[in-house]
């Protein structure tokens, strides 16, 4: 009988470790497979998120998402004069999001079937909109972008309550995209 009750014992000591071990499996499984998931990843599972963003040399901001795509993300600015303002920020920017759901789908794949920044840009110049391009050391330039090129665009620069004529444009500047913090629809 005592025998009976030792290997009892020993065989709820054995099935105890045996859950215990599956669990810190699981546990690890869960922490590999969150360390998968991307911030693009969290962004796009709800596209039409209000949240604030921290960006570099700008601040926090209030907006509500409207797309995503692999290093861009586009918003509707909210508040403080801002209301209806398109706003394009690189993903690069985004020092942090607040308001930020906590599911994510990685496997919507945003980096892999959407497009970039600068085809995000090369449409912004095809609508010819005036825009004020923030950088990430806090400055601001006003202007129309006339070209996308590899790395940087060249932006026309005139008053934001001007249309791109050639009589308004008072210089071009060349803005590298790794500078860019927040392009903002006039």
């Amino acid at each position: 009988m005592r025998w009976h009750q030792l290997f009892e014992d020993l065989g709820a000591q054995l099935a105890a470790l045996e859950l215990q071990e599956r669990a810190a499996e699981v546990a690890e499984h869960v922490r590999a497979e969150r360390g998968q998931i991307e911030l693009v990843h969290r962004l796009a599972a709800d596209p039409a998120a209000p949240v604030r963003l921290r960006v570099r040399g700008v601040g926090w901001i209030d907006v509500d998402l409207t797309d995503v795509g692999r290093d861009w993300i586009l918003a509707q600015g909210a508040g403080s004069g801002r209301t209806g303002r398109e706003l394009l920020v690189p993903l690069p920017a985004v020092c942090a999001v607040e308001g930020l759901a906590t599911r994510a789908d990685p496997r919507e794949q945003v980096a892999s079937r959407r497009f970039g920044l600068r085809s995000a840009l090369r449409a912004v110049s095809r609508d010819r909109a005036r825009v004020r391009i923030h950088d990430v050391d806090g400055d601001h330039l006003t202007g129309t972008i006339d070209a996308v090129m590899a790395d940087h665009l060249d932006l026309a620069r005139h008053a934001d309550d001007e249309p791109r004529r050639a009589s308004a444009v008072r210089g071009r500047v060349s803005l590298a995209y790794a500078t860019l913090a927040l392009v903002r629809r006039l």
